[in-house]
């Protein structure tokens, strides 16, 4: 007879890592925007400006020295110091470049993460590793899948509602009631067109004072009552990002905190409230939609911000949507400095608030405010130029101005989304 023996199974240091909240150390580098010294004028297939598998490594080796996940050897060596044996210093190196092989194995396997190639190759690290494996691990690049996506994004919206001191939410509440599967109210007499939502004892007590109580009952179409719930309203949102060179410039990144927010607020829509519809434009030299599952991706483009452009490729999106109510949420840093002509050519002027590419923008929102689209602006400076600006924007179109900086663009943006659309729907 054959036996089996079982032993008790021991994880390695890579399986113990909680790959969740490694990516939620890794956010600011998953996202980056540019603003760390990559270009953003690379030319596809360059490779300039593209993070590598060693950039990987190195964020994934800060992130574990960070949490205080490697031994002891691991950071004796790092320090450039010896552990005592130069056998032992050779297998610590090794072992630390498979951890982090494996590491980002488990992030491409998890579907967190796809390459550029079918497999990862090993990391310089790895002493084992051939010169062509070395050399791919220094090109083979990377990028963030729409479910790696789709968690920091959840990550976020969780932070930023622990933040408002929210536990949940709901779809968005207006005034008026309806009928509906969830009773909110008192029952009324049904009327023609409403959903058949009995409420059977008020129906029955009805029927029964007319005719008495006996068997069968007799229904007339007075004794019908439903009962009622909040109209919940659908709203249908264009997020216009300000991808313009000074987004990243005057030593701060306001690019990134940018790209969270958006991918929180598209995270909220596609999971909260599925009657919405939530589309993404850039604006820079020109403006051009993107798939939502592109944003964490996205990078700084030119230097302009042709805001007239991105608010009329808004519109247009809009006016195909059948949602109650249509909104654009612009988040921008920067004054109108482009304009498209009607030949297609790029007209630019970065001295001041330039006198026709104010006219053009203002004539696109009040454009907007003639198709009944709300928009509500998150400006991220305070020069007073813009300030005026933006509240000649918000007066306009009856929409919002919030003045805000890359920690608290996140709290207002959610604030408005949630609260905002009450009053405008009612």
């Amino acid at each position: 007879m054959r036996f089996t023996t079982y032993s008790r199974y021991v994880a390695g240091m890579a399986d113990q890592v909680n790959l969740q909240a490694l990516l939620d150390q890794l956010s600011d580098f998953l996202l980056q925007s540019g603003f760390s010294g990559t270009p953003w004028w690379g030319e596809p297939g360059d490779g300039e400006g593209e993070r590598t598998l060693d950039d990987l490594r190195e964020a994934i080796l800060n992130a574990l020295m960070e949490s205080g996940q490697l031994t002891p050897d691991m950071l004796t060596v790092l320090r450039g110091e010896s552990t005592g044996s130069d056998t032992k210093d050779a297998e610590t190196v090794k072992a630390l470049g498979d951890l982090l092989d494996k590491i980002v194995q488990r992030l491409v396997d998890e579907g967190y993460l796809k390459l550029g190639q079918g497999q990862v190759p090993a990391s310089p690290e790895n002493q084992g590793a051939t010169g062509q494996e070395r050399d791919a691990a220094r090109t083979v690049q990377f990028d963030l899948t729409e479910k790696g996506a789709d968690f920091l994004g959840y990550k976020t919206l969780k932070e930023l509602l622990g933040a408002l001191g929210k536990s949940a939410v709901g779809a968005h509440e207006t005034s008026h009631l309806a009928t509906s599967n969830e009773a909110e109210a008192a029952s009324r007499p049904y009327e023609f067109g409403d959903v058949l939502n009995l409420d059977v004892p008020a129906t029955l007590t009805n029927a029964i004072a007319r005719h008495g109580l006996r068997v069968p009952i007799e229904l007339d179409y007075q004794d019908l009552m439903v009962v009622q719930s909040e109209y919940r309203s659908s709203a249908a949102t264009v997020l216009m990002l300000d991808c313009s060179h000074s987004m990243i410039l005057y030593g701060e990144d306001r690019f990134t905190p940018a790209k969270k927010v958006a991918l929180a607020l598209t995270h909220l829509i596609r999971t909260q409230y599925p009657g919405d519809s939530i589309r993404v434009v850039l604006f820079h030299d020109t403006a051009e939609e993107i798939p939502v599952a592109a944003l964490a991706n996205v990078k700084v483009g030119p230097y302009h911000t042709n805001t007239a452009e991105g608010l009329a490729l808004a519109r247009r999106i809009l006016a195909g949507q059948r949602q109650d109510m249509k909104q654009i949420v612009m988040i921008t840093d920067g004054k109108p400095s482009a304009l498209t002509l009607p030949n297609g050519k790029i007209y630019v002027n970065s001295a001041g608030l330039d006198p026709a590419i104010i006219k053009a923008t203002f004539a696109e929102v009040a454009a907007c405010r003639r198709s009944n689209i709300l928009i509500n602006t998150f400006m991220l400076a305070r020069d007073r130029q813009l300030v005026e600006f933006v509240k000649q924007v918000a007066r306009i179109c009856r929409g919002k101005a919030y003045f805000a900086n890359p920690m608290t663009l996140g709290q207002f943006l959610l604030m408005d989304f949630l609260k905002g659309k009450t009053r405008r729907a009612a």
